[in-house]
């Protein structure tokens, strides 16, 4: 990198950084923080849990939104100090830190803007993905539980929070199906990109004469609403179905009948939960799940008609959001945001950053253009 070089690119960061201040506006921060504070500190917070959650998750949420806006003000106010002490200093190594300090405020300024595209109605709230194996047997099953790691170790390595609300393990290998609830600053909107189906090439470690085999997988990302208490369910659209929960190849891991089997009639919606040790929290958990996807349904539907009557016409995802190729060449491929990446584990293992970031933005310039 020259010398002439340094001075554009603070100058970029500096700009973008003003622009993501005025969007996050940090003073209005500080008066949330102070007012969840408050409730946060009530002698009789925890006598409702779920209240207590929600005011705690969204005081951590809004408290690390308003460290990161401080952390980069101050490191942006370091630069010109630490570019000044490297040339004085002369020396490769110095050279090596600025570039690194850049590279890192470059990418730390890139997921914050991308955050400022997040003002949809729900995009602040936790995340429920379902994971389905498609078309494709033991392979697509195999594929469903990659992508259900892959989901996993995105959210370790954001310390996002992560509860795996059931599980259905297929016969063979890998599972059936999956669902997730991930917690996180904006974990439905970050997510909310990854729905559609998800498409594996490989060659088949099932297969003894080693043919390529292409598999499908289908993701499904609801919000997770605070207190989803727009829909009422009636008891009787509901049918409720109580089993023991299971673990790999049908293996009990519980004695007792406290998974829960939520079945909404009219839709045909299902829901199961068994992470909960009581059959109570699982159907609480379970209607929960259930009432945030009759919920964006309901949304999806309007929005649908007011499109109609508009006579707006927008371009479809399709069934095939993104391929996934082992063989015969590595490949990782956004068919909307056309991002590509060329290390297919690097991606299975969590880093799905880029895919995501590209993904919010493609979705953006879609709505303008529509």
């Amino acid at each position: 990198m020259s010398e002439h070089e340094i001075p554009a690119r603070i100058s970029a960061l500096r700009s973008t950084f003003s622009t993501i201040e005025a969007v996050l506006d940090p003073e209005s921060l500080e008066a949330e923080i102070a007012k969840l504070s408050e409730l946060a500190a009530e002698p009789s917070l925890w006598d409702d849990t779920e209240r207590a959650q929600s005011i705690t998750s969204s005081l951590s949420h809004r408290q690390s939104d308003l460290d990161r806006i401080l952390d980069v003000r101050s490191r942006l106010s370091d630069l010109d100090v630490l570019v000044e002490m490297a040339r004085e200093e002369g020396d490769a190594q110095s050279a090596i830190e600025v570039e690194e300090e850049l590279d890192s405020l470059e990418k730390l300024l890139g997921s914050m803007e991308i955050q400022t595209l997040l003002d949809g109605e729900f995009d602040a709230a936790p995340a429920i993905i379902t994971i389905r194996a498609g078309a494709g047997g033991v392979d697509a099953a195999d594929f469903a539980e990659m992508l259900l790691r892959m989901y996993v170790r995105w959210a370790e390595s954001h310390d996002f929070s992560v509860a795996v609300l059931d599980t259905s393990y297929a016969e063979e290998a890998g599972i059936k199906s999956a669902t997730i609830q991930l917690d996180g600053p904006y974990a439905f909107g970050t997510l909310s990109v990854e729905a559609g189906t998800h498409r594996l090439v490989r060659m088949s470690p099932f297969n003894s004469a080693g043919k390529r085999q292409t598999s499908f997988a289908a993701v499904e990302v609801v919000p997770l609403m605070e207190e989803a208490t727009e829909i009422e369910i009636p008891e009787t659209d509901i049918r409720v179905d109580v089993f023991r929960s299971s673990g790999p190849g049908g293996q009990s891991v519980n004695t007792t009948d406290s998974a829960v089997r939520i079945t909404h009639l009219p839709s045909g919606i299902v829901v199961s939960c068994q992470n909960e040790k009581s059959q109570i929290q699982n159907r609480a958990a379970a209607l929960r799940v259930l009432k945030s996807r009759l919920l964006l349904i309901a949304k999806e539907e309007e929005a649908a008609k007011k499109k109609e009557i508009a006579g707006t016409i927008t371009a479809s995802w399709g069934d095939q959001m993104r391929s996934y190729v082992l063989a015969p060449y590595q490949m990782v491929k956004d068919l909307r945001s056309e991002h590509e990446v060329n290390n297919p584990s690097a991606v299975f293992d969590g880093d799905l950053d880029g895919f995501l970031q590209a993904g919010i933005r493609w979705r953006k310039s879609s709505a303008r253009v529509s």
